[in-house]
């Protein structure tokens, strides 16, 4: 199950909020400032975080620029008792799911929570193919990656072997080391999942 933090400085509110979630089967965990938190935070685990913007020492949006500069694979909702239009658009541009004004509906909350576990989830679970699409890459030999770099290029294996002075018939035995260690299907299914690792 995704775990939800609470950071908002109101602890009577923050207390609420976990009892609500609690009252549905959703376990959180609670801090009262954003450098506990910070400090508390397990990357290894799917979970998102329900975040009050201010906060004294540092902010809401400060501790959202911090997990994304680490590229934490969390999913962040937005609580504020003085919200705008000006820190919602920000707040979603750097990727937060929505943004709340206090009071919230419990409802309604509990609604964009459930849908911020499943996002959490999903993004956890393409974080962790990713770390290991790495692993695997950080395997190859330089001249494997030299064929593979060409690949994803797009270059043929006649082209390859002419670029790097060797035969085809070498730069067969290069691909099919590079799908043994990085355990792809094909070269072109591991193409598709490096260019969508560049793109993320």
């Amino acid at each position: 199950m995704c775990l939800v933090y609470i950071v908002d400085d109101d602890e009577e509110l923050s207390e609420s909020l976990a009892w609500l979630l609690e009252s549905v089967g959703i376990r959180s965990e609670r801090y009262h400032d954003a450098r506990t938190f910070l400090a508390s935070y397990d990357p290894s685990r799917p979970a998102c975080l329900v975040l009050d913007v201010r906060m004294p020492e540092l902010s809401g949006f400060g501790v959202q620029e911090l997990l994304n500069e680490a590229g934490a694979p969390l999913t962040v909702v937005f609580v504020s008792a003085h919200g705008d239009i000006r820190m919602s658009v920000r707040a979603l541009q750097n990727g937060a799911l929505d943004f709340l004004e206090k009071p919230y509906d419990p409802q309604h909350l509990l609604d964009v929570v459930q849908t911020a576990q499943r996002t959490a989830g999903e993004r956890f679970a393409r974080a962790a193919r990713h770390g290991e699409l790495r692993a695997r890459l950080d395997t190859l030999s330089v001249r494997e990656r030299q064929v593979l770099t060409l690949s994803v290029e797009g270059v043929s294996n006649k082209q390859i072997a002419g670029r790097l002075g060797i035969s085809a018939k070498t730069v067969d035995v290069h691909r099919a080391r590079i799908r043994e260690k990085t355990g792809a299907d094909s070269i072109a299914t591991l193409v598709r999942d490096i260019l969508r690792l560049e793109a993320r």
